[in-house]
């Protein structure tokens, strides 16, 4: 996956380098699927700090290639959990554009298929259809 995933935290959440190694590991392999269509991931994971239960936070931002951005949220009481919410929201929302931009009905578009090569195997498609 050549992708480029970036990790930031806020002061306030601890892990450093482990933890950054940790998602970029991840998502890495979730997102291997994606690897020639995502150029860049960035995770954002942060402690809002207050007395709610669901005070830690991840946004995830997936640039697709050619694509708008798309970003998800989610809030948990835990990094771990918060992360792993975000990342489950990402592969749906990452799953439905891709299939929707190179998939149709299982199979590919026909928009992707290759077509004929010559003005020639035009007519020799044609006639195989009739026959």
């Amino acid at each position: 996956m050549l992708v480029q995933i970036q990790v930031n935290t806020d002061h306030n959440i601890h892990g450093g380098e482990r933890l950054a190694s940790f998602v970029t590991t991840d998502l890495e392999s979730n997102l291997s699927r994606f690897g020639g269509w995502l150029t860049r991931v960035e995770v954002h994971l942060s402690d809002n700090g207050g007395a709610k239960s669901e005070d830690k936070k991840c946004v995830i931002e997936a640039r697709p290639g050619g694509k708008q951005p798309v970003a998800v949220t989610h809030h948990a009481a835990t990094v771990d959990e918060a992360y792993a919410g975000a990342a489950h929201k990402l592969r749906g929302v990452l799953d439905s554009q891709y299939s929707r931009a190179h998939d149709h009905k299982g199979s590919e578009s026909i928009r992707h298929m290759p077509g004929p090569e010559t003005p020639d195997q035009v007519g020799v498609i044609e006639s195989e259809s009739q026959g």
